[in-house]
């Protein structure tokens, strides 16, 4: 049958306009035009869909009929095959290489690092300052996941440069994925900024590789396990290994940091929020450091790391089909661009009552049993589903509890989105009030 096309095309640029402008405001709203739309970026016809049982048929039950579409194309040549960009048994490859370096035990050991990382960022403030939530959230995501990647002196080197250079990569690159390819050879300060940002992460990660394979120590940090690891007697390249440590970084520090900065304002905004994490953290950890045991029976405080993904996810993703597919009464040709959004998703009053009121408790477990396959995807879904969501939402838990152990954080104004990959937020000022 007829695809419906979105409202707001413009003549030769098609949605483009209405994308870089209205961002998820206008796909938020798609669902009511179908649950399959038709949008042009530019000359790019792409299908837009906004059901999640049909979600779920593109992440999951037909997974294997679609590869990872334009957007992830035009990231490609800077951030390389890693994980977040590679496709077919290549990508089932470097994936089971990969996941024993997030399985439980490890996620376990890093769970110290978590901690203890949490703790020194909050022992540095003072009473009474105002902090932005969002640096210091940024900060923090690198520093984790930089030390869980590299544990060794060579390796602090590259968590500056990944600190200094990261988010260039992630915002300048979004907006190449949404602009017309011939953008992104203007010799414009934004595209200056990203190829400066890219080399220079190359060029430090590729030295940490190097000087790994030349000590050959099993340091217990990431690189170590993706070095060390093999299929069939194979193990990885140099530029392999680059290419996941940079979507490690990519992916690993984006969603966590937005997550915690989000989290940490929702709760200085609702003071009986507050007031039940903090007697949970009381209750369940006291003055000790957080553990990962401790993460389980931080029940409120995993509600709030659900709702915080849920309100503030990423925008969108795209996939291509690679044969012709049946998406409800919607037949979709080969190499159809297909997006799917977790931000409309989960801003679907259909399945989220009042999406734009923060609501730890309506996580209950009869809402989540309740709730339809791929209404909820803040990590994707599938064999594509982000390998290290366990990491993040752990690491999440644990800065919550470390701060409101010790701090009260209380927003001075109201919060500002700078909408790019997602709704980062902009100047989250908030005063650190000691709790005792």
């Amino acid at each position: 049958m007829p695809v419906p096309v979105a409202p707001r095309r413009w003549p030769l640029l098609g949605h483009t306009p209405a994308m870089l402008t209205q961002r998820a405001k206008f796909t938020d709203a798609l669902h009511e035009h179908g649950d399959v739309v038709r949008l042009d970026l530019g000359p790019l016809h792409a299908y837009f869909v906004s059901d999640p049982a049909l979600t779920h048929e593109v992440l999951v039950t037909q997974g294997s009929k679609f590869r990872k579409g334009a957007m992830f194309d035009k990231f490609q040549p800077y951030l390389g095959t890693g994980l977040l960009l590679s496709n077919g048994e290549y990508h089932l490859r470097q994936r089971r290489m990969m996941q024993p370096a997030f399985h439980r035990e490890r996620i376990e050991a890093y769970a110290s690092t978590m901690a203890r990382a949490a703790a020194s960022l909050a022992a540095r403030w003072q009473p009474g300052e105002i902090r932005t939530i969002e640096n210091d959230m940024q900060e923090l995501a690198v520093t984790i996941v930089g030390e869980a990647l590299f544990s060794t002196e060579i390796g602090q080197r590259a968590v500056e440069e990944v600190r200094r250079s990261i988010f260039t990569v992630i915002q300048q690159g979004m907006i190449r994925a949404l602009s017309p390819s011939f953008v992104e050879k203007l010799p414009i300060p934004g595209n200056r900024e990203f190829d400066a940002a890219i080399a220079r992460m190359k060029a430090v990660v590729l030295q940490v590789i190097e000087s790994w394979r030349a000590d050959g120590t099993d340091h217990g940090d990431v690189l170590s396990m993706l070095l060390l690891a093999q299929e069939d007697g194979v193990g990885m390249t140099d530029q392999q290994t680059y290419d996941e440590v940079l979507t490690l970084l990519t992916a690993g520090i984006e969603t966590t940091a937005i997550a915690l900065a989000w989290a940490l304002y929702e709760v200085g905004q609702h003071p009986e929020i507050e007031r039940r994490l903090h007697a949970e953290v009381d209750a369940v950890v006291g003055d000790r450091p957080v553990t990962f045991a401790d993460v389980s029976s931080l029940v409120h405080t995993g509600q709030i790391v659900q709702e915080t993904l849920r309100k503030y996810p990423i925008w969108f993703v795209m996939r291509r089909t690679l044969t012709e597919v049946q998406l409800g009464d919607v037949t979709l040709p080969a190499g159809a661009e297909v997006i799917v959004s977790p931000h409309a998703l989960h801003h679907d009053e259909r399945y989220f009552p009042e999406p734009q009121r923060f609501n730890p408790d309506r996580w209950t477990p009869e809402f989540v049993s309740a709730l339809p396959r791929g209404a909820f995807i803040p990590f994707g879904g599938g064999n594509r589903q982000c390998l290290g969501n366990v990491f993040a939402q752990t690491e999440i838990v644990i800065t919550l509890a470390t701060i409101a152990a010790r701090w009260q954080l209380v927003p001075t104004r109201p919060a500002r989105v700078k909408f790019t990959s997602a709704p980062y937020p902009d100047g989250l000022l908030m005063k650190a009030v000691p709790r005792n």
